[in-house]
């Protein structure tokens, strides 16, 4: 991820589903809370709440997304996102990035 990159945050536990919208704004860094010296964390600032999230089983269900790292391999918690499937969460979502 580089800064100024627009994310999707997406709950992995409790509902999984996608809520909101981020920026990266500082690129990744040693995680502060790891002596393991792989692991990375990145500082996202929000931008915006979806209008309504957009749950694990409806992005499952929607042929335009099959083929995203989320379906293929739900357990990752970063991945990255096609530029059409972020905006189709979007649209699924009734949010407008603008």
């Amino acid at each position: 991820m580089k800064q100024g990159d627009r994310v999707l945050y997406y709950h992995s536990n409790e509902g999984r589903e996608v809520v909101g919208i981020a920026r990266v704004v500082k690129e990744h860094y040693p995680d502060p809370t790891s002596r393991d010296d792989r692991w990375m964390v990145v500082d996202l600032a929000p931008l915006k709440p979806l209008k309504r999230p957009v749950g694990l089983a409806e992005i499952k269900a929607d042929p335009e997304l099959q083929d995203i790292p989320l379906v293929r391999q739900s357990r990752l918690s970063v991945m990255p996102l096609e530029r059409r499937a972020f905006e189709r969460i979007l649209e699924l979502s009734g949010t407008r990035l603008r």
